[in-house]
């Protein structure tokens, strides 16, 4: 699933430069003055953490059933527990009740406990590996295609999915404990993003900090307002198929049949305005590439690659070689990243292991350090985690998984989840390594890896639902284990004890595990979910299936001449890696991202048209006012997408009353 953390924080990095050149990254904080580790964890930041968990879990399940691209939005999550307490606070002062002040500490566990929360709705599977397992996805793979096989199929289930994400997500919590001091304070890994959350965290609390608040959380409300009123606005004219200003031919009809137009989503104008130019133009390119080119012209070859007769939906027609070209281009993309970071890695760690010996003990403070990160050390050693509490709970929560999967899922056998819970530390450890160092989480590519390999051990009849599943399991720990190291990191710089950010994480985990199937559940009952006419397309979820399916079967799977595409997209993918890594710096900051280009493959132009408007009011932004940009786009862009998010209640309950918008305003040829 595509993820673009690596970019979500580049247009604040200016403030944080300033911020960081003036206090240092974590300001001056008076040891004595630090409050104890539960008195960090509150009642008003729990409300909060849940309020703004569930407000992110609706925004990220829409992303995912629609395009699967999903920014990194732990800035913005600060942002929103910072106002959300100041509100609080100001309300209970009016009512002449005196509250506690709000602490940098408070502030960040309530971002880590939300993350936490809406991080289950990210990467639980519901836009991928879990929806792919439905009878919908079975039949749009084909249920002729060869390992396809009858009955591998599991319809959504409330209980069952809340289950398996209780079984699975609380193992990745504890896998890297024990190395946390290794990783944080020895390595001193870098961890991007959960910096940039630590240096706005640290921002606001500070005088100059309060005032550069104020103006971020006037902005966020403004356009959070504006962008909520819109997508109101916009369902009364979304009265039946094909209506409405998400279907307004921008750039003529017969461009709007092929996907390009604009669709006044305010949240993907929100999403390019924290992604990078380059992720945006990539997705561009990938639209163009597929949409206005290929797609039209395979479409033409109809009758001489694939049968007239056969529908474009068929996996044999059009729709497959859409699916697995973006899947070549994808597992280009991934396996290069893959091998780069496990190379990076290992030498990394080499070069650090023949400077000194590490261990998790803890060890005396460096004196010569400076003051703040003397302080920092010593707060994140102070409330240490005992590591047999760490290895006990992985061990407990391992076997209530072995015994529990294969109860869900006969297919998966014990012993491939016994395998898998004996490798997932190492792997965590060079996804949480290699994440501290790059800021990209390759979660995904291990579950691919994993997918593959269980769906061709498991075989023809168990293949499909092993591969599937495993996928999801082994992703499910890689995943959860970096993004606890990303908070321990921000917790490191923000003078947070250790214990309040895992108790938090784990509060937060706890909450996504039931918030998490339950929007999914307003979304599925309320919407066509999975029909790749309609705006729910989850185009992660055929491509998931048809992964496994390929993992089973081989390339016979595929349609006529589509391998050949596969091989150039797949050397086109290592190449322009290749070329970013290794070619000169001119050069290489304008080679387009593979796996960006891959989505609108199979999902559309409609988005990336969104996203590289997005893109277009940063730049303009930039250009004119350059330090109030960098101040307010991450605040803009957070309302648009809340907004627009937000919207989906009041639209999914109208559409569960089955009351309908009054006007459909369509377009057709005079």
């Amino acid at each position: 699933m595509g993820n673009t953390g690596s970019d979500g924080n580049m247009e604040i990095e200016n403030f944080e430069r300033e911020n960081v050149e003036q206090n240092g990254v974590g300001g001056s904080v008076e040891m004595n003055r630090l409050p104890p580790w539960k008195e960090q964890i509150t009642f008003r930041g729990l409300v909060s953490s849940v309020i703004i968990g569930i407000i992110y879990s609706v925004i990220v399940q829409k992303l995912n059933l629609t395009t699967g691209l999903i920014p990194n939005l732990n800035v913005s999550a600060a942002l929103l527990a910072f106002v959300f307490v100041q509100t609080w606070t100001k309300l209970i002062s009016k009512a002449g009740i005196v509250s506690k002040p709000f602490t940098r500490q408070e502030n960040t566990v309530i971002q880590t406990c939300a993350v936490a929360c809406y991080s289950i709705a990210v990467g639980g599977g519901f836009g991928s590996y879990l929806l792919g397992l439905n009878r919908r996805t079975y039949e749009l793979a084909g249920v002729d295609t060869e390992g396809n096989t009858p009955g591998s199929t599991k319809e959504p289930g409330l209980v069952w999915m809340t289950g398996f994400l209780f079984v699975t997500s609380f193992v990745g919590l504890l896998a890297l404990v024990p190395l946390r001091k290794i990783m944080i304070i020895d390595y001193k890994l870098p961890y991007p993003s959960g910096t940039a959350t630590a240096v706005l965290i640290n921002g606001f609390h500070t005088p100059k900090g309060d005032k550069m608040a104020k103006k971020q959380v006037h902005g966020f409300m403004k356009y959070f307002s504006f962008s909520f009123l819109w997508a109101g606005f916009q369902w009364f004219y979304a009265g039946g198929e094909q209506c409405g200003f998400v279907q307004f031919p921008t750039f003529g009809l017969k461009a709007w049949k092929n996907t390009f137009y604009f669709d006044f989503s305010m949240a993907y104008i929100g999403a390019g305005m924290i992604c990078s130019h380059l992720v945006n133009l990539s997705l561009l390119l990938g639209a163009v590439l597929s949409w206005g080119i290929m797609w039209p012209l395979i479409r033409g070859l109809k009758g001489e690659w694939f049968p007239a007769t056969l529908s474009e939906s068929s996996m044999k027609s059009v729709n497959g070689y859409k699916v697995f070209v973006s899947i070549a281009l994808i597992l280009g993309d991934g396996l290069y990243n893959f091998l780069k970071i496990l190379y990076f890695t290992g030498s990394s760690i080499h070069t650090k292991l023949n400077k000194k010996d590490l261990t998790t003990d803890e060890v005396s403070i460096d004196p010569n350090l400076p003051l703040d990160e003397r302080r920092q050390n010593e707060v994140f050693i102070r409330d240490k985690i005992p590591i047999w509490v760490a290895c006990v709970g992985y061990i407990l929560f391992s076997i209530i998984s072995i015994i529990v999967i294969p109860m869900m899922f006969p297919q998966l056998k014990w012993y491939y989840i016994v395998v898998a819970y004996m490798i997932a530390p190492s792997l965590s450890f060079c996804n949480a390594y290699g994440a501290g160092l790059t800021d990209m989480n390759m979660a995904y590519n291990y579950g691919k890896v994993a997918l593959f390999v269980l769906a061709a051990v498991a075989g023809k009849h168990d293949g499909v639902v092993a591969g599937l599943v495993g996928c999801g399991l082994i992703k499910s720990i890689v995943s959860i284990s970096s993004d606890l190291m990303h908070d321990l990191k921000t917790g490191h710089l923000t003078f947070t004890s250790p214990r309040s950010m895992i108790v938090s994480q784990a509060i937060g985990t706890a909450i996504g595990c039931v918030v998490a199937p339950l929007t999914f559940f307003l979304f599925y009952k309320a919407f066509d979910v999975g029909n790749p006419n309609g705006e729910y397309k989850v185009p992660y979820a055929i491509i998931y299936r048809n992964m496994a399916i390929l993992g089973v079967q081989g390339f016979s799977a595929l349609p006529q001449h589509c391998l050949h595409l596969c091989y150039a997209f797949f050397s086109f993918a290592i190449a322009a890696n290749l070329l970013r890594d290794l070619g000169p710096k001119k050069m290489s900051k304008y080679v387009p991202l593979p796996m960006a280009m891959a989505v609108p493959f199979l999902v559309g132009a409609y988005f990336a048209i969104d996203m590289c408007m997005g893109s277009l009011i940063v730049f303009a932004w930039h250009k004119l006012k350059h330090n109030k940009a960098s101040l307010m786009v991450p605040a803009v862009a957070s309302g648009l997408i809340c907004g627009d998010g937000l919207w989906i209640l009041p639209s999914s309950i109208l559409a569960l009353a089955k009351v309908r918008p009054p006007i459909c305003m369509n377009f057709l040829a005079s």
